[in-house]
């Protein structure tokens, strides 16, 4: 069998640059691409190239690989970075470190870019890249059977074969005994009960199903299922439209509701799904860090992306997803439609979505 490039005798690299930016979501979709690294550079030190937050000393992808052993440090890249200054500094870190290598994984901006990346990257030292998406094929997710679009994931380790296919499993997250004690902690109070575990954080407009269509469901589900609790969690910011929606849940049932929102870190979140008997929310990054967690989701879509390409890794999950004469527009902000797509899925189908996923576990 012919050894993947990076097993070649000779070719083993001590500092390996990876460059991936985006937020929970993205971060979560590339784990099976960064596992592919990880294996085919066992020895080597890997540093991650991505954004941070503004007013933030560590990135969002940091809350998803601590503990994992996948990344073993970060560079800061600022999105839209245009200063010649900062860029000669951003080049003269890279300079500085001597990595020996580039594994390219960010997210598709065409064929142009992507060459002018590469230059970028050679005037900062990198003489070997691998994954630098220079074909339109490349570049775009492939169609499946069904209608279907292969997941964004699944292109970036297409793009990295050269390093071996991925494992079966890698888009599972493991957590330490530390956030499974911590979850345990703050789902103290519900004993034994089984709940629910939803989301309502989202990065765009687009795909937000709205606050009054959350509050009628969780009403109905509490109704459907009195045994259950239900657990909200998100950012900070979204505490206050968590506590507007739980006051549908806690108008039909006495059973508790925690709002974790602002409370816990997203790897504490992930160790709290795998507790949960569903999890439901919109295309976010919680609902990947759900999946990731190894519990069935049910997700509420917007049609603004091609169907199949943001679905979560894992088996048994329903995704609600209604495309219209105006999808995939790829729009974060939707005004002239009136976001008909997400909107059209209604809380009865989402109710009724539940009530079969709960059916086939045997849950009541």
């Amino acid at each position: 069998m012919r050894l993947p490039a990076a097993q070649q005798p000779g070719t083993e690299a001590k500092r390996v640059l990876i460059y991936r930016i985006g937020s929970l979501g993205d971060t979560l979709v590339s784990l099976p691409a960064m596992s592919v690294v990880a294996r085919a550079f066992p020895h080597a030190e890997r540093r991650l190239l991505t954004n941070f937050p503004i007013a933030q000393k560590a990135p969002a992808s940091a809350a998803v690989f601590e503990n994992t052993g996948l990344i073993h440090s970060y560079e800061r890249y600022e999105i839209g970075l245009r200063n010649p200054l900062r860029l000669l500094g951003l080049v003269w870190r890279l300079r500085r470190w001597k990595p020996d290598l580039l594994v390219y994984l960010s997210p598709a901006r065409g064929v142009e870019v992507a060459k002018r990346d590469a230059m970028f990257f050679r005037v900062a030292g990198l003489r070997r890249m691998i994954g630098i998406p220079l074909t339109e094929d490349m570049q775009k997710v492939r169609p499946l059977r069904g209608g279907l679009l292969e997941r964004e994931g699944d292109r970036l380790t297409r793009t990295i074969a050269e390093l071996g296919p991925p494992e079966a499993g890698s888009w599972r997250l493991q957590f330490s005994e530390e956030e499974r004690a911590r979850a345990g902690k703050v789902l103290h109070d519900l004993g034994d009960m089984p709940f629910f575990a939803i989301s309502l954080g989202t990065k765009v407009q687009t795909n937000e199903w709205g606050l009054e269509n959350w509050k009628t469901l969780l009403g109905k589900l509490a109704a459907a299922f009195p045994s259950h609790a239900l657990v909200i969690t998100g950012a900070k910011d979204d505490f206050a439209n968590s506590e507007y929606v739980a006051e549908g849940w806690r108008a039909a049932s006495s059973v508790p509701t925690l709002n974790l929102c602002g409370t816990i870190s997203p790897r504490e979140s992930g160790a709290v799904f795998a507790r949960a008997r569903l999890y439901l929310g919109h295309d976010s990054g919680p609902l990947h860090l759900a999946a990731a967690s190894g519990v069935q989701c049910i997700g509420i879509f917007s049609a603004r992306n091609p169907a199949g390409m943001w679905w979560p890794y894992g088996e048994g999950h329903r995704i609600l997803y209604h495309p219209v004469s105006c999808s995939p527009c790829g729009l974060n902000v939707c005004i002239a439609e009136g976001k008909r797509c997400i909107l059209s899925i209604s809380v009865d189908e989402v109710l009724e979505t539940v009530r079969a996923a709960m059916a086939e576990r045997g849950d009541r």
